[in-house]
């Protein structure tokens, strides 16, 4: 689960160009404003990050104008992500350590968006545990990951705004995911038409093995479909083989979505070293769209090209053993009041 909330400590503080009351914190790997003086470099705090839902509490109050949410916000031209509030915040009997997380017990939830129409459907059950979910961690947080595997050979992809879609063979059954359930059969329900539409059932059935594509369905009625596309349709960005329990690498992935007819997200680069600073890589995710030249992309996707699977299965930061990330564009997030 996304820490929303945690006790991080202040890293940096620099001044704001011609801002006397307020300057830059720089919390984890996330940049934003605080008062002047309010916080000390060193000082513990509690760090709340965008997408916040805080509780009706006198001590957030002042977020009752923005629907309690915390989004990404420009303040005299500096970009601004979370929020930092002092310690107090907490019940008295909180053990304070440096990254606890305080979601559940400063009753914090995630904003999520409502669902469109198009994409509601019956449950059949929960997300396969059978294959890993496709939420990618934010880079902001992943500075361990950076030092670990800097210089390693990377592909970057485009993230697209849209819907995450799991399809899966296994066993000889076939199956339609959303984001966190598995879904009945429904002529209405978009995943299960693109499903029926690009003949996804039969192509995965062809391979003989237990394996499961993701990608995003974007379009019409999705997310406001900000590349303003006719109908609706799918990118893919991963192959998982269920029976090894690993993704497939790039070169074996891109074989099978050509195997199979079947479309790729925007490809950025295929020859990226992974860079050992959070600053750059939100500034090389800070793009314009590969479907529409005038619209900010939301960001990118940091994916090994080859097969890294040196990181505990366990570990939240981490995919099946393979660290893949996602860096999203500042300017997107502005735009859309995210």
């Amino acid at each position: 689960m996304r820490k929303l909330a945690s006790i991080q400590k202040i890293k940096a503080l620099d001044p704001i160009e011609g801002a006397d009351a307020i300057e830059k914190a720089t919390v984890l790997g996330w940049q934003l404003v605080v008062k002047k003086g309010e916080f000390q470099v060193g000082d513990l705090i509690v760090y709340c990050e965008i997408d916040s839902l805080m509780p009706e509490k006198p001590a957030f109050e002042f977020l009752k104008a923005r629907g309690m949410r915390i989004r990404t916000v420009r303040l005299r031209g500096q970009i601004s992500q979370g929020i930092c509030f002092p310690l107090s915040v907490l019940p008295a009997d909180f053990e304070v350590t440096e990254d606890a997380d305080c979601t559940d017990v400063l009753e914090i939830t995630k904003y999520e968006p409502p669902m469109p129409a198009c994409l509601s459907g019956v449950a059949k059950g929960k997300f396969p545990s059978f294959i890993p979910k496709t939420d990618e961690t934010r880079v902001q947080i992943l500075q361990d990951v950076l030092d670990k595997f800097k210089g390693i050979k990377c592909y970057i992809t485009e993230k697209l705004d849209g819907s995450s879609t799991t399809y899966y063979v296994k066993d000889n059954e076939f199956g339609v995911c959303s984001r966190n359930l598995e879904l009945v059969e429904d002529a209405e329900n978009s995943l299960w038409k693109i499903a029926r539409e690009m003949d996804i059932e039969a192509k995965l059935r062809s391979l003989g093995k237990n394996i499961a594509i993701q990608g995003e369905l974007i379009g019409e009625g999705i997310q406001s479909n900000k590349l303003n596309l006719k109908g609706q349709t799918i990118r893919f960005f991963n192959a998982f083989d269920i029976d090894a329990y690993e993704h497939l690498d790039f070169s074996d992935f891109n074989e099978l979505l050509q195997q199979l007819d079947l479309p790729l997200v925007p490809v950025l680069s295929l020859d990226y070293e992974l860079e050992n600073d959070i600053d750059a890589i939100i500034r090389r995710a800070t793009i314009k769209s590969q479907f529409l030249k005038d619209v900010w992309a939301e960001g990118i996707v940091i994916r090994p090209y080859g097969k890294e699977n040196n990181a505990p299965s366990s570990d939240e930061n981490w995919n099946a053993g393979r660290f893949s990330f996602k860096a999203i564009n500042p300017e997107f997030l502005l735009k859309y009041g995210e």
